[in-house]
């Protein structure tokens, strides 16, 4: 009976959803999902070629083809000027509103060990993992947090959430011998996550009339991609080894266990039991 009284904390049909790094893996794989349950979506990218593809499988997913819409956007996120390009598009792409939903699935990892790495690959994977999500976030805030004019009436029924979305890594949590490029990028954006969502909660009480924003974050474990396989040819036979137990999961498992946690209202969002039970013997101030 649970599950018919439940209520679900981030509905989509009709609202407008944009991916980062949505034209393959866990972002593509979200994408079709969220067009399947009736949402408009906005993928963004840097090759064009893989944006035309996305896009079109992603629409083909649609369940009202006639009211649905889709868009994609090519940009280099790195760049913290572009963030600001790509959300003033969207919004004009939009009819002048803003997103509703905003997932950053952009990320890449280079497994390598400590001194084997060179300098530049150690800013390279902070700009990829956490800047990119940083500049995302730093747009769309700006946008949706833009000072009220006047009072206004209190509304007859309260306004849907808005949800910003990372995607962080199971290594977020716990690290080893391999990632040490990777795992401090996604270790601050769960930092990030968990400042921002502080923050929020002092914008949704001096603005009760305005729509709340709610932070989350989401902890895969490797997923099957053409980026996993390309980081198991740099990947050092140790951290092979160490990581053997995970057996990985597919972007469409991660894209549909992520999806079905965030509709429960969770903030941290984990796709495997592993990761789950880490989540929960980590000390600190998240919400869980």
């Amino acid at each position: 009976m649970g599950k018919f009284l439940s209520r679900n904390e981030l509905p989509v049909r009709g609202r407008t959803v944009v991916i980062t790094g949505g034209s393959r893996g866990m972002g593509l794989a979200a994408g079709r999902q969220l067009s399947e349950k009736g949402a408009n979506v906005v993928i963004i990218a840097r090759d064009q070629n893989r944006l035309h593809q996305g896009v079109e499988f992603i629409q083909q997913g649609a369940v009202n083809p006639q009211t649905q819409r889709f868009h994609q956007i090519s940009s280099d996120l790195t760049s913290p000027s572009e963030s600001v390009r790509v959300m003033e598009e969207i919004v004009s792409w939009n009819l002048g509103n803003p997103p509703d939903i905003v997932w950053c699935c952009v990320g890449s990892s280079h497994p390598t060990l400590f001194i084997d790495t060179p300098v530049s690959q150690f800013r390279a994977q902070m700009d990829n993992n956490y800047f990119t999500s940083l500049y995302m976030a730093h747009a769309v805030l700006t946008c949706w947090l833009k000072t009220p004019k006047g009072a206004t009436a209190q509304p007859s029924t309260p306004a849907p959430a808005r949800h910003l979305i990372f995607t962080a890594s199971f290594l977020a949590f716990y690290t080893f011998t391999g990632y040490s490029t990777y795992s401090p990028s996604k270790a601050a954006l769960r930092s990030l996550s968990d400042s921002l969502s502080q923050e929020m909660n002092l914008y949704a009480a001096a603005y009760p009339n305005e729509p709340p924003i709610r932070l989350h974050t989401v902890f895969p474990a490797n997923i099957h991609t053409e980026s996993y396989e390309a980081e198991n040819l740099i990947k050092s036979d140790l951290t092979k080894r160490l990581e053997e137990a995970d057996e990985g999961q597919t972007p469409e498992v991660v894209a549909a266990r992520s999806i079905r946690a965030l509709e429960s209202g969770q903030e941290l969002v984990t796709t495997d039991i592993l990761t789950g039970l880490v989540k929960h013997s980590v000390l600190g101030g998240s919400t869980r």
